[in-house]
Parts: C-alpha cells; sequence; structure tokens
C-alpha cells in the first residue's frame, strides 16, 4: 500500500493544540506551528478502518483490552526491540507524562530527590517539582555539535543528593541522542550501585536513525521502569494512551496502587482500538514514515549548510525533533524568540523551555509534509540571513 505524508491536512478549527491555540499560549494568530511533537500526518490508514468500526458499532462503554492486546504490544516490543515482555508487566495508564508523575510519587517521597538530565523534556521538571520532590539535574555536556553524559557529575550528584530517583529520556528530546549500549550500562552501573530507581521514558524508541540502535533499558535492568506508547510512533497522542513495562513485582504494585489512587481505571475505549491496531498492523506504514522523515531530515540539513550556516543542526540521532544551534547570532533567548515568532512567523520551542542549557536554540519538528518544511526553513532565511 501506498502511503501519502506529501498530503497537507487543514488542521485548524479542530482543537488542535498545534494550531488552534495560538492566543491562549501567547502567540500572535498566523503563525506557522511546528512546536509541539505530533505529526501533521494522518494515522496509519489500517488504524483508521479499525476506529472506524469501532465508531460505527456506536458504543462507547467501559473497556478493557484483551489478551489480543496484550499479545500486539508484546510482539511489536520483541520484533523490533528485542524485549520480551509478559502480560502481567504492562501498566496501563491515560499517557506518558501521568505514568511518570505516578511513578515520581509511588517511588519518591516529599523532599527525595528525582534527577533528571537537561535539556530536556520538560514535563521532567514538572513531575518532581510539582509532587513536591527535589529535582537534581545532570546537564548534558555539549561540545562540538554533538551531547554527551557527564558521568562524574552524575555519580557525585546521586551520591552527594541521596537520589532515589532517575528518569532517562532515551532516545532524548529534544537533543537526539539515541544512548549507546554502554552509556546506558554506565548508567545502569552506577544507579544499581547507589540504589536509585529507574525510569525510562522511551516514547520516541520507534525513531532510531541508520546507524543508530535503541536499546530498550528493560534489557539492562529488569528493575527498571520502562515508559512506551502509540502516540509518537503512529500520531495518536490526543487518545491518551501508554504501556509502562515493570517487571519487578513490588514495583509494579507501587505504581498500581499510586494509580489507583489517582481515581484512574478503564482505558479509552478508542485508544485501546488504536494502540491494538497499530502494533499489529502498522509496521508497513511505518517504515514508509520513517523513510520520508529521514528525507526531511536529510533536505533541513542541507538547507542549513547552503543558505544558513549560521543555524547548527544538532545531528539527529532519533526521534524527528531537530535541535537547532542558534548561537553564533549571540542574540540571548528572549531575542531569539522574538525573532523566530515576529520575523520569521514561526511557532517553535525556545530551548530554554527545556532548561537553562537550552540557552540559545530552537526545536523544531520535522514530522510534517515537505512543503511546510520547506516553507518553514524559508521562513527562517528571511529572518536570519
Amino acid at each position: 500500500m501506498k502511503y501519502d505524508f506529501d498530503a497537507v491536512i487543514d488542521r485548524r478549527g479542530t482543537n488542535s493544540l498545534k494550531y488552534d491555540f495560538a492566543l491562549e499560549r501567547g502567540k500572535p494568530e498566523g503563525l506557522l506551528p511546528l512546536w509541539v511533537a505530533d505529526m501533521d500526518f494522518s494515522a496509519p490508514p489500517e488504524v483508521l478502518s479499525d476506529l472506524h468500526k469501532a465508531v460505527d458499532h456506536g458504543i462507547f462503554g467501559y473497556s478493557e483490552p484483551k489478551g489480543a492486546y496484550y499479545d500486539a504490544i508484546i510482539y511489536w516490543f520483541d520484533s523490533y526491540f528485542g524485549y520480551k515482555a509478559s502480560r502481567r508487566e504492562i501498566v496501563k495508564t491515560p499517557g506518558l507524562v501521568f505514568a511518570l508523575a505516578q511513578a515520581v510519587r509511588a517511588f519518591t517521597r516529599p523532599g527525595e530527590a528525582v534527577m533528571i538530565q537537561s535539556p530536556v523534556y520538560y514535563p521532567f521538571f514538572e513531575t518532581a517539582r510539582d509532587n513536591g520532590r527535589a529535582l537534581v539535574t545532570n546537564p548534558l555536556v555539549y561540545n562540538n555539535g554533538s551531547y554527551a553524559i557527564d558521568f562524574e557529575d552524575f555519580e557525585r550528584k546521586v551520591a552527594d543528593f541521596g537520589v532515589k530517583l532517575f528518569i532517562l529520556c532515551n532516545p532524548h528530546n529534544p537533543v537526539g541522542r539515541v544512548w549507546t549500549r554502554g552509556e546506558l550500562a554506565a548508567v545502569n552501573e552506577i544507579c544499581e550501585r547507589h540504589g536509585v530507581i529507574i525510569v525510562s521514558d522511551e516514547i520516541h524508541c520507534d525513531f532510531a536513525w541508520p546507524g543508530h540502535e535503541h536499546i530498550c533499558f528493560g534489557l539492562l535492568n529488569e528493575n527498571a521502569v520502562i515508559a512506551t506508547a502509540p502516540s509518537k510512533t503512529f500520531n495518536l497522542a490526543g487518545l491518551q494512551l501508554s504501556n509502562i513495562f515493570v517487571k519487578n513485582a513490588e514495583l509494579r504494585g507501587k505504581l498500581k496502587a499510586e494509580i489507583n489512587r489517582s481515581g484512574y481505571s478503564q482505558l479509552n475505549a478508542l485508544g485501546l482500538v488504536a494502540c491494538q491496531s497499530a502494533y499489529s498492523k502498522g509496521g508497513p506504514w511505518l517504515a514508509a514514515l520513517k523513510s520520508y522523515l529521514e528525507e526531511n531530515i536529510r533536505f533541513a540539513r542541507a538547507f542549513l549548510e547552503e543558505r544558513l550556516p549560521g543555524i547548527r543542526l544538532v545531528e539527529p540521532e532519533g526521534t524527528y525533533l531537530l535541535w537547532l544551534d542558534f548561537s553564533a547570532y549571540g542574540l540571548t533567548q528572549d531575542e531569539l524568540d522574538r525573532r523566530v515568532t515576529k520575523k520569521a512567523e514561526l511557532w517553535l520551542d525556545g530551548g530554554t523551555m527545556f532548561g537553562p542549557e537550552g540557552e540559545g536554540f530552537q526545536r523544531l519538528n520535522a514530522a510534517c509534509p515537505k512543503t511546510i518544511l520547506n516553507t518553514a526553513l524559508g521562513r527562517l532565511e528571511t529572518a536570519f540571513r
């Protein structure tokens, strides 16, 4: 089946957070939005077909997954990553950020330390701070256009602050690193030595680019909590569903108890259908999508090198999010954000949203038709040439 990723779908007027909430988010109307991490592509037609059947049935009562749901998830993660899950270890939640917050509450007490690696997806900050935990950052080291982990700083802070929980992002959002097996093993060794529980956010796991391999952290440590969802892979974020792998029975019991205290129970009925359909039928669509996104990244790289050399693309090893370094222009973050908004007429994510280490950066979502990406890059050229 041929999939059309060039089609431009008008998302305005659909309650789209990406397109319809500029004023509410303090932005002027009319900006081209390439900020929040959902795609401007229709979900796989195979998934839409199954959703249409569910809608045509007409009843959206309380729903729980049967065996085929779990089988689809297990098959996907075994086939793509060699991670062999069991049904009992899969904990269902209405989204990955919800799961992170519940993990913070389940595995730490108020005042205890949670470590993250900035610049990083901003809800990592919020889930710790908003739940009264002490936030400890192990900033990534940026050198010559690439990021690395400062392991000496990592272990020192784990010891000094008595870190109880570490939230890993792999592939890393926004810097695009796909951590190697050696890097993950080093993180794991430090955490095991100090008794730190690891929660690994692997929501972008299906987007590791050629030359890089996503390693599921569960292959290194059966006591780790692995957070996954079909939302980024198949553009299903609004259906509010994620699957958390917790092999350790004690940790799984604590997480489930915290989820129960939140009042959450059954899955979104259509999210259940979409997830099962995507993981059982979505392979060919994903292969085609990844080829399209790789071409988008090649296009963006060539455009910046040839026409905007002052903007440095941090080479993405994974995700469809481009981390752009504007530091050569010598602008403050406020000045940079204003130029992107006022002159380029783009809505991107400013770098400091991901922590102070993001000063001078912007995050651009390249999961869109090539015509939209070309327009966005042309606007950057007009504003920064």
